[in-house]
């Protein structure tokens, strides 16, 4: 009887190794839930197959009465501690990717005839969850696109292995776009461009108002008439020349006539850059003359330019 009695210790702790014990919270990674996910040590029907998961980002909560139902259906050694026991089943996702809704949009949009250099706005757009674990493929499978406005509408499906498949209807906008020179920054008026201020980006077509800057070299070295904004393409109307002669400075005339050179002082009445035509003041004969800037200071008087005599009130503004 002796060995016997040291049995009976044994086979209850077998026994009570074998009890299942209930999953008050699961994480979930694929479309099913199993018995296995609600219990541990669940027998011989762990693997049975419960019903679908919920869908990525979503939960399932098992309270004690469907929990007993279902450990009685399938014969799992497990009995509710009381009516506050629970299994929560969850299932993590993640939004799908932007970049992969971007490309399925565009492929379609370029079978349509849309530019291979558009530009693609989403507005308001809401990327559907996913499985954390899925590797989902994004296709258009309906487009509807007004090349005039750049205006569409799709329906974008998403499927792979491990989920159901997922169907949305997005909106949005198309626009052509091409390479222009930007401003890196704001910039007050009067600002002389230097190439760092400068550089080429994709700009929307429908942002571009009259003639622009085509090349870096077109706006480096050249003066803004206004404020610019950060990233906005360049007017040509907007840039100037930097001016190498001041309104009201002193310059060196150059007269040239009968083959010889002589050089004189005056007073610019007018700014102006290189190559332009300003007028200028003799500040001895009160004399106004037609010159063209040459240089910094400089200014070479146009030939067989006929002095003007400037009036008195236009001489004391000039000469001090």
């Amino acid at each position: 009887m002796r060995p016997f009695l040291w049995t009976l210790p044994i086979l209850s702790l077998s026994l009570s190794a074998e009890a299942a014990t209930l999953r008050s919270f699961t994480l979930l990674h694929g479309p099913d839930v199993h018995l296995s996910d609600l219990f541990d040590d669940a027998g011989a029907n762990a693997d049975r197959r419960l019903g679908p998961a919920p869908g990525p980002g979503g939960r399932i909560v098992v309270e004690a009465a469907q929990l007993g139902g279902i450990a009685r259906q399938f014969e799992v050694d497990w009995r509710p501690a009381s009516s506050g026991d629970r299994a929560v089943l969850e299932r993590p996702g993640r939004p799908l990717r932007r970049e992969d809704v971007l490309a399925a949009v565009k492929a379609a949009l370029l079978s349509a005839g849309a530019s291979e250099d558009c530009d693609i706005e989403l507005p308001g757009f809401s990327p559907p969850l996913v499985p954390v674990e899925a590797e989902p493929h994004s296709v258009v499978t309906q487009l509807d696109y007004d090349s005039a406005s750049g205006r569409f509408g799709a329906l974008l499906s998403v499927a792979g292995d491990g989920m159901e498949p997922i169907n949305v209807r997005i909106a949005g906008h198309a626009d052509d776009t091409i390479e222009l020179p930007v401003t890196n920054g704001r910039f007050s008026a009067g600002t002389v461009l230097r190439p760092d201020d400068v550089h080429m980006a994709r700009v929307r077509t429908s942002v571009v108002r009259g003639e622009v800057a085509h090349a870096v070299a077109d706006a480096v070295g050249m003066q803004v008439r206004h404020q610019v904004q950060a990233g906005q393409p360049l007017l040509l109307a907007e840039l100037t020349r930097p001016p190498a002669v001041q309104r009201g400075a002193a310059v060196q005339m150059q007269i040239e006539t009968g083959g010889l050179s002589v050089t004189g002082q005056g007073i610019a009445m007018e700014s102006g850059a290189n190559d332009e035509r300003i007028r200028v003041l003799n500040p001895v004969s009160h004399a106004v003359i037609e010159a063209v800037v040459i240089g910094p200071g400089r200014v070479r008087v146009v030939p067989d330019s006929t002095p003007l005599q400037a009036p008195a009130r236009v001489s004391q503004v000039f000469v001090q």
